[in-house]
Parts: C-alpha cells; sequence; structure tokens
C-alpha cells in the first residue's frame, strides 16, 4: 500500500469534513480546497492541480449544468401553472378518501420528478391540511406517505439533481438508473410511507398548525389543461430517456439512421428540450402568456439549480484530484484485495457524510467523488453501475435529522416538535435508505 497516497485521500476527506462541521464553510467552496489539499498531499506540481481542477469542472459540468438547468425550468412551469395540484387532486378524487394516502405517494411520486423536493412539499401541503379537517386523522396519516414517495424520486429518478449528479461523475447510464430507480423506489415508498404512516400516525396525533402560506404565483390562463396532457408532459423524457437505454441495450452500436435517431431525441439532452419546449407551449403560450412572464419563471427556476450545478462541479473535481494522483487506483486495490461490496460501500460512505452534514445532494456528491475513481479500475456493467447510483443515493437520503434543512421544512410545515420530527420523518427516512438498499441488493444478484 502507498502511505502517502492513504493520506492524502484521508487527509483530503478529514478537511471537508472539518471546513463543513465546524467551520460551516460553503459544500462548493470545500470541496475545492479538500480537493486542492489531496494533490498537496501527494505532492503534485502546481500546475498540474490548477490543471485539474480546470478538467474535473469542465468535464463534470458539460452534461450535469444542461439537464439540471432544463430539468429546473420544466419543473418550475409545471408548478406555476397548477398542473401538480391538479393532478393531485385527479388522484384523490379517483382513490377516495379512505385511500387517500395511496393517492398522495402516487401524486408525489409523479411530482417530484420535474420539480424540486421542497417545492412539491409545500405546494402540496394545503391538501394535507383539508385532509386532516376532513377525516379527523393525524396529519402523519397522510404526510408521511407524500413525504416518503417525494424523498424516493427525489433521490432515485432523474431528472432530480442528485441522481444525475451522482450518474455523470460516476459515468453512469440514465436510462438504466430511471429503471431501478423505478423498482427501487415503488416498495420503498410501500414500506417507508403507507405502512410506516399507518403506524406512526396512531403513536402520534398531529393537527392542522397555523402556518402561514407564501402563495406560489401562477400564469393567468383561463383553463386548465387535460390531465392526460399533464401525466403524458411528465412521463415523455423519462419514456423517451428509456427508449434510449433499450435501444443501445438491444442493438449496441449501428449505422441505422433510425435507430440512430431514436437514440438522439432519447438523448437526456433533446428529451428535456422537448419536454420543456412542449410545456412552454401546451401549460402556457396557448392559453395567453406573456412571454415575459415565461422568462421570469425560467430565470427564477434557474437560482436554486445554479447552486446544485455548482456543488457538482467541485465534486467531479474531487474525483478527477483523486484520479490524476493515483489515490482512486490505490482505493480500487484495497476494495478489491478486502472484497468490499461497492454497493455497500457506495451507501455507507453517503449515510456517513449525511449524518454528519445533513445535506442529501452533498453527501451524494462527495460520495460519488471518493466512489468514482474506485470504479473505473473495476469492470462493472451498466446495470451494475446504475445500481451503485442508487446505492449512493440511497445512503444520502437516510436519516435526515436536525442538521439536515428538509428536518426543519417537515416540522414547520406539519407544526410537529423536534422530538416528534425525530420519531416520525427520521426514522421515516432511515426506513427509506435501508428497504432502498436491501431492494439493490438483491437486484445486484441478478444482474
Amino acid at each position: 500500500m502507498d502511505y502517502q497516497l492513504l493520506f492524502a485521500f484521508l487527509g483530503g476527506v478529514t478537511v471537508l469534513l472539518i471546513l463543513v462541521l465546524a467551520v460551516r464553510l460553503n459544500a462548493f467552496i470545500s470541496l475545492l480546497i479538500a480537493s486542492i489539499c489531496v494533490g498537496l498531499f501527494t505532492g503534485m506540481p502546481f500546475e498540474e492541480i490548477l490543471k485539474t481542477i480546470t478538467d474535473g469542472m469542465g468535464n463534470t459540468l458539460g452534461f450535469v449544468a444542461t439537464i439540471v438547468g432544463l430539468g429546473a425550468i420544466f419543473g418550475a412551469i409545471l408548478e406555476h401553472s397548477g398542473a401538480t395540484e391538479q393532478l393531485s387532486q385527479f388522484l384523490l378524487k379517483k382513490f377516495g378518501i379512505e385511500r387517500s394516502p395511496i393517492a398522495l405517494s402516487l401524486s408525489g411520486f409523479l411530482i417530484a420528478i420535474p420539480v424540486f423536493f421542497d417545492v412539491a412539499f409545500i405546494i402540496l401541503v394545503p391538501v394535507l391540511y383539508a385532509l386532516q379537517k376532513k377525516t379527523g386523522k393525524s396529519l402523519l396519516f397522510f404526510g408521511i406517505p407524500l413525504l416518503a414517495s417525494l424523498a424516493v424520486t427525489h433521490a432515485f429518478i432523474p431528472p432530480t439533481p442528485g441522481p444525475i449528479a451522482v450518474a455523470d461523475i460516476v459515468k453512469a447510464d440514465l436510462g438504466w438508473i430511471i429503471l431501478f430507480g423505478f423498482i427501487v423506489g415503488i416498495p420503498t415508498t410501500i414500506v417507508a410511507g403507507l405502512i410506516f404512516g399507518k403506524y406512526i400516525s396512531k403513536q402520534i396525533f398531529v393537527p392542522v398548525p397555523n402556518v402561514e402560506f407564501e402563495p406560489v404565483k401562477r400564469l393567468k390562463t383561463d383553463t386548465a389543461p387535460s390531465i392526460l396532457l399533464i401525466f403524458g408532459l411528465i412521463l415523455l423524457p423519462i419514456v423517451l430517456i428509456l427508449l434510449n437505454t433499450a435501444t443501445k441495450a438491444y442493438y449496441g452500436e449501428t449505422d441505422d439512421y433510425y435507430l440512430q435517431l431514436l437514440g438522439f431525441i432519447g438523448h437526456p439532452f433533446v428529451a428535456l428540450i422537448i419536454s420543456t419546449l412542449l410545456a412552454m407551449y401546451f401549460l402556457a403560450v396557448r392559453y395567453g402568456v406573456t412571454r415575459s412572464a415565461l422568462q421570469e419563471i425560467s430565470m427564477k427556476a434557474l437560482a436554486p439549480a445554479g447552486i446544485i450545478i455548482l456543488i457538482t462541479g467541485a465534486g467531479g473535481v474531487f474525483k478527477q484530484m483523486l484520479v490524476v494522483s493515483g489515490a482512486g487506483v490505490m482505493l480500487a486495490e484495497q476494495m478489491i484485495q478486502y472484497n468490499l461490496m461497492p454497493i455497500l460501500l457506495a451507501f455507507i460512505l453517503a449515510l456517513i457524510v449525511r449524518v454528519l452534514q445533513g445535506s442529501a445532494t452533498v453527501a451524494m456528491i462527495t460520495a460519488a467523488g471518493i466512489m468514482a475513481p474506485i470504479l473505473e479500475n473495476i469492470i462493472f456493467s451498466e446495470m451494475q453501475l446504475a445500481l451503485i447510483v442508487l446505492s449512493i443515493a440511497a445512503g444520502a437520503s437516510s436519516f435526515s435529522h436536525v442538521n439536515d434543512s428538509g428536518f426543519w421544512l417537515v416540522n414547520r410545515y406539519l407544526g410537529l416538535t423536534e422530538m416528534q420530527t425525530l420519531r416520525s420523518w427520521t426514522v421515516m427516512t432511515g426506513i427509506l435508505g435501508l428497504v432502498a438498499l436491501s431492494v439493490i441488493m438483491v437486484l445486484n444478484v441478478f444482474v
């Protein structure tokens, strides 16, 4: 074992954790400083360190910035058009009051595909309040199924930012991630959301709290879009990406023009451009919404996306520094020597970072940055890489507690005490991560 490389790796991770946890420095700057430390500790020349930063940032952002930016605009249009609420109301009407937790789970599962977790939750909270007042049941009976489905989709199914970022850093195929994300997400939502939600609502009664809402600014339209159109717009990019992956898996590299065209349309860039343009037209322009209003929504949507993009880029720098320094090869050799399962290691790394510093996105990107240079030196299939991405996402979504902004979002809008939030939200995220890991491990046996 090269002890200098081991020291460089451990030193870089230690610096990162100290900066994030103790100094409370922004994750973007912390990742860059930790990357530089890895380079310095391994004795890399100064010019090579600077070049590695440029290469790592550029290689990562070329893909992630485009996808996350388009996804943010797509989601914002669905949000501001009222399509998300219309979808949830439709499902509630179809399932009825008694099966409303199932309707809320389906709503959250679909809505969180294009819309950020916190935004989707705030949009749907009034629905939870109305159901609690109508039935007299604990707010957790409705809230936990919704929160579980939102968290599952946000973690496992692109084009949400987390799996997009991890997929790019470890070079995994989005189509396989989407497919396995659904397979993992459905049982995870049932157990962590529906089953646990029913149990915890009997233990903790929560009425509707006194919370003032800042209303979402709606596009001024006279007619609501059809529910089939909303379903179609949400699922279109997913279907196109899956078709691209299925075509590649079945035909491989081909000179056939029509198969190449299908691959082009199914590339995440093109699939999201098509979906975003269709959403702009069918949810806004068709009803007379002005271009300036659409421009304003698009610009505001890119603000939170920009933060995620920069942190992802810094994660790419950290990964690139481990690759160039040789620390990645050393870590891969040690993992092979001690027969460490990549899926389990990825989960544990993401879980440790998540519990220590709170942010699921930072945990995903940090774990991906550590795992990527290891994975580059071991042969994995596309399906195995997709499962490793989901394992990272599962670990990074587990055991949210007081250092996570999501904890306080749930605490405030559901009117819970800190202990109630720990017993409900924190336990739910723990169940979510462990159930997801179990399903991933089973899938890994067959791929």
